[in-house]
């Protein structure tokens, strides 16, 4: 599982086991893998026929003055080109192909497994590091599969080739050209152990710079209603700065690296040129075989200049895929259970036994200050009305919360018609039940397809909905009504008109139990009444449970239950409790503190 901060990886090397896990996504895929593998073989041998025809045509023909059959090598060398530009466009082809697949269902596996955890794991985990592991992690990954792990064949087999033919040429020469290669093996050692580092250090931050933005941007009126411009600039700048240090930790390496083995082929040339030319000089060697070598050593270094940088392509996907599987791993805490209740209909009773809950997340019993709920027990009956009020952190959102199943209770149960919600399967739980939230969250798209949310709802009933819920009016107003498009996060509705849209989407999925999370606190006062008009009808029949600030909301509910710190305090009828001037009455003496409020006899007269 993820911890809070998944930048805090180990610094072990798990390279086999997570390349093993990569190479899990090219089964699907295997077909085109062996088209790219074999062609990859026929590129590898057209690679070594140009030199050899270049000794060929040296020493047989230019050297015995015979055109004719040096336009006859000539001719095949031309051919041997267009066969290496054939084969390396369909492989480069197939290649991006599949990477471009293998990157589409990794992005869908991972967004599935995102849209499974609970919620609680996306209160810990910032936005903007998620993101980067669906984009920017997934693009380091698609790297290995179209230029590394495949392809790293196709210069094992170019180098196999060359190191085959050189020796067959001349053994000694072939000994002298190979005589660097321990230099090489000691450089890329060197490479490795830090080059590794610096790209799981590039990647934490790339992570944080994409979580800054995110936050940032999201709450850029709140950043400038209270100028913090230039704090977040500064914070900005420290983030980026960091990223700028383990970047260039990363460029020291390679700006170090691929100098070094240049510097190496040209040592390994000048032993070619000093050795072999020195042997043609005495006739030991034609001169043919020493541009061979020249054009063979040119050809080795190549691959393994290339198997370099498919290191530093593993390097990134193990650094990325870390942080992929570690999210792939986190546990769904929150799950359908595997023999789940089938309950024949859904009538909508709702009770809460005995419910003790934290947020720690353990199952066990947390410590004492934790508790954000203390021993909650109550029931609803289906078609009855609570309301849930208190000051704020009395634990009203969480009673709702659990009732969702967006957490799990530590002690006691909730149940929906007497079925604890843990024992139903989640599908059929969530689409019982409707929540309207306080802060509303509209998706890009169009009017009527917010209030559908993809559900086959037909257009009459998403009318009706918004006719109940008096949103008809303002949405006929708009330019194309109910095909309007809605910009991101509704930007250009306003608070009121979104909390409309809300309800009508709530109302148009008719649920048995309607949840109100502060549902009214945006609107205006005649947007509220209009409200409360439609609720008197369109509750009737449901299960309602009421959670608002405003009191004027609560008071034809059939109970009203009062929070304070976890626990239920008091509980009864708007009347009942204001005759009992317990903590019911102070809430309502300080919203209403310059009206009149009713006599204790009075009220409980009208009660």
């Amino acid at each position: 599982m993820t911890t809070p901060d998944d930048d805090a990886l180990t610094p072990q090397s798990y390279d086999w086991r997570l390349l093993r896990r990569l190479l899990g996504y090219l089964r699907p895929h295997l077909p085109a893998v062996a088209a790219a593998f074999a062609l990859i073989v026929v590129q590898a041998g057209v690679d070594l026929v140009g030199p050899y025809l270049t000794k060929i045509a040296i020493d047989r023909h230019i050297a015995r003055g015979d055109a004719a059959g040096l336009a006859r090598v000539a001719s095949l060398y031309l051919l041997a080109l267009a066969a290496a530009f054939v084969v390396r466009f369909l492989q480069n082809y197939i290649l991006q192909m599949t990477g471009q697949r293998i990157m589409q269902d990794m992005r869908r596996e991972i967004f599935s497994h995102l849209q499974r955890l609970h919620v609680g794991h996306f209160d810990r985990n910032p936005v903007g590091r998620l993101m980067t592991r669906v984009t920017t992690d997934v693009d380091a990954v698609n790297e290995l599969f179209t230029s590394g792990v495949v392809t790293v064949f196709g210069d094992l087999f170019t180098l196999v080739g060359i190191m085959a033919v050189m020796v067959t040429l001349d053994g000694r020469l072939a000994l002298v050209t190979f005589a660097v290669i321990p230099l090489f093996f000691a450089l890329t050692n060197w490479f490795r152990k830090g080059a590794r580092q610096s790209f799981r250090e590039t990647r934490k931050w790339v992570a944080r710079i994409n979580a800054f933005l995110q936050e940032n941007l999201s709450g850029m009126s709140v950043v400038q209603l209270f100028r913090r411009e230039e704090r977040n600039r500064e914070a900005f700048a420290g983030i980026n700065r960091k990223h700028y240090h383990a970047n260039m930790q990363a460029i020291f390496y390679y700006a170090v690296f691929y100098p070094v083995i240049e510097l190496l082929a040209a040592l390994a040339m000048a032993l070619i040129l000093v050795y072999g030319g020195g042997r043609v000089l005495a006739g030991g060697l034609t001169l043919g075989v020493l541009v061979a070598f020249i054009q063979y050593s040119e050809r080795f270094w190549r691959p393994i200049s290339d198997l370099s940088e498919k290191f530093n392509i593993l390097q990134a996907a193990m650094a990325a895929s870390e942080r992929i599987f570690g999210l792939l791993d986190t546990e769904a805490l929150v799950v359908s259970p595997a023999r789940p209740a089938h309950p024949a209909g859904v009538s909508g009773r709702v009770g809460f036994e005995s419910v003790w809950f934290s947020y720690s997340g353990s199952p066990k019993a947390p410590p004492e200050e934790s508790w954000v709920l203390r021993d909650i027990d109550f029931t609803v009956e289906p078609g009855r009305s609570v309301a849930l009020v208190g000051a704020t952190g009395a634990g009203k959102t969480s009673i709702i919360s659990l009732l969702m199943r967006f957490y799990d209770v530590q002690r006691g149960r909730v149940t929906l018609d007497g079925v604890d919600v843990r024992e139903w399967p989640l599908p059929r739980l969530r689409s019982s039940l409707a929540l309207v939230l306080q802060d509303v969250h509209l998706f890009s798209g169009t009017i009527a397809s917010n209030v559908r949310l993809g559900s086959d709802i037909p257009m009459e009933r998403v009318r009706a909905a918004a006719e109940a819920v008096h949103a008809h009016r303002f949405i006929e107003r708009l330019p194309r009504g109910y095909d309007t498009e809605v910009k991101e996060r509704g930007a250009t509705l306003s608070v009121g008109q979104k909390q409309l849209l809300s309800f009508a989407r709530a109302l148009a999925h008719d649920p048995r139990v309607l949840i109100l999370d502060e549902a009214t606190s945006s609107v205006d006062t005649e947007t509220e009444q209009l409200i409360q008009d439609a609720l008197r009808v369109l509750l009737g029949g449901r299960t309602a449970i009421v959670i608002a600030h405003r009191l004027s909301t609560v008071q034809n509910v059939d109970e009203i239950l009062v929070l304070h710190k976890g626990r239920i305090r008091e509980r009864g009828t708007h009347q009942e409790l204001l005759a009992r001037r317990g903590m019911y009455w102070r809430l309502y003496e300080l919203q209403y503190k310059d009206q009149e409020l009713p006599a204790p006899g009075a009220a409980q007269a009208t009660a």
